[in-house]
Parts: C-alpha cells; sequence; structure tokens
C-alpha cells in the first residue's frame, strides 16, 4: 500500500495527448505503455550510449540522467550505493535549484531493520526528500500481513513473499507513478548476475529503463565516499553487515566473501525478483498453471 502522496497523480506523466499507439521504445506487456513517456531506444542508441557512459563519473551520468529521463525516479532500499546516489543527486540539484528533483521509491517490506527505518528517517530529514512509500497490498503493518498470509511467509514460500512484499509493490509504484526510468544502486562488483549489467537497461517486461550510476564502482569506493562526504548511513554496516535487505534473509558477511553473500544465506536466491528478468514466483505460476491445464488430458489418457 502506498503512501498518500504516491496516490496521488503524478506531476511528472506526460500529458501531451498523444496516442498511445506510439512507439514508446519501453515495450510492456502491461497496461501502463501508454502512461509512459515518448522515448524511442532503438538497440543501436542503447549501445552507444551506454559506450559513452561507461567511463563516465557516476555524477556525470547522474546530471545526464536527469536531463535526458521524463519521469524519473531513484529506487532504493538505503543501501550504501543507493545512499551515494542521494547524496551526489542533492549536490546536483544545487547546482541547478530549478531543475526537477528525483522522488523516492522505497518499497516496505514491513520486515526491514529497525536500524533501516532509522536511517530512512534520518536520510528524510538531511536532504528534504519526497519519498513514495509502497507496502504490500492492503496491508500496513506485520500483523496485518501475517494475518493475511500466514506466519514465516518467507520460510514457507519466499517466492510467494517476494511477489507479495516486493514484486507487486514495485509494478504498482511504477503503475501508480508512470515511471519512464529509474536509478538502481546495482554494481558489477557485487557480484551474482549483476556481474556483467551495463550503465543502462530496457526493462522490456516492466516497460521502464534502468540506469545504474555506480554499476562500475567497488565496495571500497562507494564506503570512502560514505565517509568522506559524511553520508548517512546504515548502522548495521559497522556491525559486519554490507547488503541490508528484510531481517529475516539477512546475515553479516565473512571475511573474503562478495558483499551480497550475507543475503539469503544457504539459499540458491541471489536476487528477489524486482531486478531479475522474470520474477521466480511468476515463474512459479506459470508452471503451475501449465501443470493444472495439462492434467485433465493426462487423466483421460490414462
Amino acid at each position: 500500500m502506498s503512501t498518500e502522496e504516491s496516490r496521488a497523480p503524478s506531476s511528472r506523466s506526460s500529458s501531451n495527448g498523444d496516442d498511445a499507439s506510439v512507439d514508446s521504445g519501453f515495450a510492456s506487456t502491461g497496461n501502463s505503455t501508454a502512461n509512459l513517456p515518448a522515448i524511442s531506444l532503438t538497440p543501436a542508441h542503447l549501445k552507444h550510449l551506454n559506450q559513452q557512459l561507461e567511463h563516465m563519473h557516476p555524477m556525470d551520468i547522474l546530471r545526464f540522467s536527469k536531463a535526458f529521463f521524463p519521469n524519473l525516479y531513484q529506487t532504493t532500499a538505503f543501501g550504501l550505493t543507493g545512499l551515494v546516489t542521494i547524496d551526489m543527486l542533492a549536490k546536483i540539484q544545487k547546482e541547478n535549484p530549478h531543475s526537477l528533483p528525483i522522488d523516492l521509491i522505497f518499497l516496505d517490506t514491513l520486515y526491514h531493520f529497525k536500524e533501516t527505518y532509522e536511517l530512512v528517517d534520518t536520510v528524510k530529514e538531511r536532504y528534504g526528500l519526497k519519498m513514495h512509500v509502497f507496502k504490500p497490498l492492503d496491508v500496513e503493518t506485520v500483523e496485518e500481513f501475517e494475518s493475511t498470509y500466514g506466519e514465516k511467509l518467507y520460510e514457507m514460500s519466499s517466492e510467494l513473499y517476494d511477489w507479495v512484499a516486493k514484486v507487486e509493490p514495485q509494478q504498482r509504484a511504477y503503475d501508480e507513478l508512470k515511471v519512464g526510468a529509474v536509478l538502481t544502486g546495482r554494481r558489477r562488483s557485487q557480484g551474482g548476475q549483476r556481474g556483467a549489467i551495463p550503465v543502462i537497461e530496457l526493462d522490456e517486461e516492466r516497460g521502464i529503463i534502468k540506469i545504474n550510476p555506480l554499476v562500475t564502482w567497488t565496495f571500497k569506493q562507494v564506503n570512502d565516499y560514505i565517509k568522506e562526504n559524511n553520508v548517512p548511513y546504515n548502522a548495521l554496516l559497522d556491525r559486519g553487515y554490507k547488503s541490508v535487505g528484510d531481517w529475516h534473509s539477512t546475515v553479516p558477511v565473512a571475511e573474503g566473501e562478495d558483499e551480497r553473500a550475507g543475503r539469503w544465506k544457504g539459499q540458491e536466491k541471489t536476487e528477489c525478483g524486482i531486478h531479475n528478468k522474470k520474477s521466480r514466483y511468476a515463474q512459479w505460476l506459470n508452471q503451475t498453471a501449465t501443470a493444472t491445464t495439462q492434467q485433465p488430458s493426462q487423466e483421460v489418457a490414462a
């Protein structure tokens, strides 16, 4: 469920009345395509942009993104990279106070660490940001969530949990805010599926552009920036955590491990679904639906 401000019509959305059949370049399978800004990025153009941006400083990537992409937001769980992006954007805003500021989208799963919620309040106060909070649909508290879905859904069905707590709220955020492009905190040095991501990606399934401004930075570079610029950060970072998610699926990282090794420790998964090509739960739904439709014919054959 979103905050009141995130339910309001977005001032960023296009109001030029263009026909929905205009090729936006975002290729979404949902009904939100008609609401997205009319920007066309061919594969060749996308390749060219990535070649030009690959060796640019993140500040310059952010300056370019602010000027080039309408309906631009930052999605963040207030990890180190997201915090660096917030600080850089604040500096860029001071360079040009009349430019449109970048709002934040925060997916509140209801299971974040208390340190994360404390950090959210600190960041909002320091930077004066407008933040749109999206929670699991029609619930506001852990008690309401567990009354609806049962206790420890994250253990009973992690795919369903990811869908309810993260993937669906994210898509709802994109639809309600008419998001055209988002800044993410993903970096190649985080390993796993992130090892080869470009600066700019076209997410055809969700119908948006994803921009990874610090994609080439290492954990040390990010951490050094935090310290040198006195950026507020999660207190858990001083206790051995490097990547902080929900309290039930995050543990400290051992010496020499990848920085995201503490996420879903002991499980095969490395992503929750919001950055996957297709969420694990969506795949499971498709498999279940296929099995269900095939079952009657199998019984007849028997």
